[in-house]
């Protein structure tokens, strides 16, 4: 018999899991009262053309294992470098990481994955761009010994995926790496860090690669090392002078970006040598890397503007799309020109502090890359600083290409503005409590947006890579947008649907410009872990209530659903019941 007291409790614990209970099905019983008044709205963004695509082209969705994943210490997994951020880093006595928050618990896909896979067969898409967690495999990297708890996951994820007739599309590093690493040498700072990340890949190929047919490298250098190792808003929080956003402990800001690039540049050629030398004729998949490609416009029509525009793609994309392109290039045409063997409007501005390949380096990047992934969200304008008088801002110094981004000219927005910064605010990015240097990093205008809606920059992104890099084929890799909605406009999330039809019009329009575009993976599944800014900016197709953990499709989960199934006879959407098979041989 229980007590009085244990009576109560009781009690209270079953009220509780009711009321849950209760809420999750108002929320779904609202959408469905909502879903006629949706209907029209959804019928009239549904009348897509999208006869460019190539057969076989994928839809789906796409994450990354710390943001989703959660159980940090489950099952031998050891410490990454944000399980240690998150749990470990205070700048003038605040966290860095909005609300304080952190990855432990996630949305629980480490346990959940097949309530997720669920949803992604519900939606109807045919790929899952998936991240794998280096830590959970090899907790201390080459000097440990492999977590083959962490491998099984893997392993009942992906052969999961494949029976529901989804192909996995798997990142090896989507910015999470083994803390051991940094703890030992210095992670990427250190040329060791290619030799472990080559072990690291090589366990991957072998154990995942007979199901797994595309590989990236890396998720968005581009925009990992600068946060990193330059402003120190990420991950090793490593920064100094004027170009640090924080107060790091220790850091150089001018010369380790460049450092850090250059060895995540020669990790991935070690692992696409390995790929090609001992995996990719007999698995018959595909390696490339993904990179984060804003759109820029030059600020006015002056030349200044216009070459702090090439600029700045240079110190952006170009950085490691170049030696991970030109190289192979080359090796078929002498008289491409040198900008593209390397990018000298870099090496042109900073010198020495860009590192150089040597020959037996640059034989191995002549293996190159089998696609581009490409992350694509929004546009600035560009103005130059190195011909003109400028303002300091992000972009403006010699390091970082002398040019300024602006997301406003003459007062009016590239696009649709989602957050905005008023002048004179204290921090450059919302929702971020603790940057220090904001005098350097004022806005230049009334108003500053980060984040502008801009379908043309699609278009005009991709389009650029096909021009420049040989029309090298291409995965749109992320793409959607945080409309910044009220609650009560949350689930009813019509600004999502449209941002999502604009820019894959903008995608068809450059494939019938002949761009060899594959695929479309939209950002994301769920809401998640937003890494900076914690839990506060929601992309998810599905809401998560981070208190239960429930899941609850938004109107464009519902969207999503009927354009794949209205145009899954456009492309080649339905390939399980051989994968399958393929499954069956390998159990």
């Amino acid at each position: 018999m229980l007590d009085a007291g244990k009576k109560r409790n009781e009690q209270k614990r079953l009220c509780s899991k009711m009321s849950s209970k209760v809420v999750v099905f108002g929320v779904i019983f609202l959408l469905h009262l909502l879903e006629p008044f949706s209907l029209p709205v959804l019928a009239n963004q549904l009348d897509l053309d999208l006869s460019p695509l190539p057969t076989g082209f994928l839809f789906g969705t796409a994450s990354s294992s710390y943001q989703y994943e959660g159980a940090y210490k489950s099952d031998g997994k050891g410490m990454s470098n944000w399980d240690n951020f998150t749990h470990g880093t205070v700048f003038a006595g605040r966290y860095v990481i909005h609300g304080g928050k952190n990855g432990d618990i996630a949305d629980d896909h480490y346990h959940r994955y097949l309530e997720d896979i669920d949803l992604m067969e519900a939606l109807g898409v045919n790929s899952y761009r998936l991240s794998i967690s280096w830590a959970r495999i090899l907790p201390k990297g080459r000097f440990g010994e492999a977590n083959h708890a962490g491998i099984e996951f893997y392993n009942r994820l992906i052969d999961v995926l494949i029976l529901k007739g989804i192909q996995p599309f798997v990142t090896l590093s989507h910015y999470d790496s083994p803390q051991e690493l940094e703890d030992r040498y210095g992670s990427w700072l250190s040329p060791q860090s290619q030799e472990d990340f080559a072990f690291y890949a090589d366990l991957c190929f072998k154990t995942f690669g007979d199901r797994v047919k595309y590989w990236a490298t890396f998720n968005e250098p581009n925009f990992q090392v600068p946060l990193g190792y330059r402003s120190g808003l990420y991950p090793p929080c490593r920064c100094s002078g004027p170009l640090a956003l924080v107060q790091c402990s220790d850091g150089d800001s001018e010369k380790e970006p460049f450092v850090a690039a250059h060895n995540i540049i020669l990790a991935h050629a070690a692992a696409v040598d390995i790929y090609r030398t001992k995996y990719q004729i007999e698995q018959k998949g595909s390696i490339g890397i993904v990179l984060q490609h804003e759109w820029y416009e030059p600020l006015s029509n002056s030349a200044a503007d216009k070459l702090a525009v090439e600029r700045a793609r240079s110190f952006t994309f170009n950085w490691y799309c170049s030696p991970l392109t030109a190289f192979s290039i080359l090796a078929h045409s002498t008289a491409l020109e040198y900008k593209l063997a390397y990018n000298s409007e870099m090496e042109n501005l900073v010198g020495s502090l860009l590192p150089k390949f040597s020959s037996k380096e640059k034989e191995k990047l002549k293996k190159g890359l089998d696609f581009i992934g490409v992350n694509y969200y929004t546009a600035f304008y560009v103005q130059d600083c190195m011909y003109s008088a400028c303002k300091t801002g992000l972009g403006s110094s010699r390091t970082e290409g002398l040019y300024l981004k602006s997301g406003v000219k003459n007062g009016v927005p590239i696009g649709e503005p989602v957050r905005v910064l008023k002048l004179g605010t204290k921090i450059m990015i919302p929702l971020l409590p603790c940057l220090t240097n904001s005098e350097a990093y004022n806005v230049l205008q009334t108003k500053f947006s980060w984040f502008n809606i801009y379908p043309n920059g699609m278009e005009k992104a991709v389009t650029y890579v096909k021009d420049r890099y040989n029309n090298t084929p291409m995965f749109i890799t992320e793409n959607e947008d945080d409309p910044n909605l009220t609650l009560e406009e949350d689930l009813n999330d019509s600004k999502r649907i449209k941002y999502m039809v604009d820019h894959i019009e903008a995608m068809v329009a450059a494939i019938r410009k002949g761009a060899d575009v594959r695929g479309y993976f939209a950002w994301t599944l769920l809401d998640s872990f937003e890494w900076i800014y914690g839990y506060s900016v929601k992309y998810g197709l599905h809401h998560v209530d981070f208190a239960t953990l429930n899941r609850t499709p938004r109107l464009s989960a519902t969207w999503y659903k009927q354009f794949l199934a209205k145009y899954k006879e456009t492309f080649l959407l339905g390939t399980s019941m051989t994968r399958q098979e393929k499954l069956l041989q390998h159990a």
